[in-house]
């Protein structure tokens, strides 16, 4: 499986996780999900996998600029991963798809290089 990276290109996070991928000239698809959108079941395997207080962040401005009621809504699973697909940018970003088994949630450089083999 190729090492999937998922984000907005222009997020700092994720400009910074790229290239630090390029710098340790490991090859990986970017998955935009402004222009690619999200597969619910790509979703749900992260949900299964982080849970949703790792995926959703509830310190970006994207959060911040929902009411009251459709923050109290995302406190649920159901909730949150409704959220989630209709609103990409309160997902924590990057979220990497190492192979089948593994997925991580940000950057950690320590964290990433223990999956690089480095």
């Amino acid at each position: 499986m190729t090492i999937v990276l998922y984000g907005i290109p222009n997020c700092d996070t994720v400009k910074k996780a790229r290239a630090w991928l390029a710098a340790q000239g490991v090859a990986y698809d970017f998955h935009d999900f402004k222009k690619q959108g999200l597969p619910p079941q790509r979703l749900d395997r992260w949900l299964a996998a982080l849970g949703r207080d790792r995926l959703l962040n509830r310190q970006g401005l994207t959060w911040r600029k929902l009411d009251a009621a459709q923050q109290a809504a995302a406190a649920d699973d159901a909730g949150a991963r409704a959220l989630m697909l209709a609103q990409t940018s309160v997902i924590k970003r990057p979220v990497v798809e190492w192979d089948a088994a593994s997925v991580t949630v940000g950057f950690d450089t320590d964290v990433w290089q223990a999956h690089i083999g480095r």
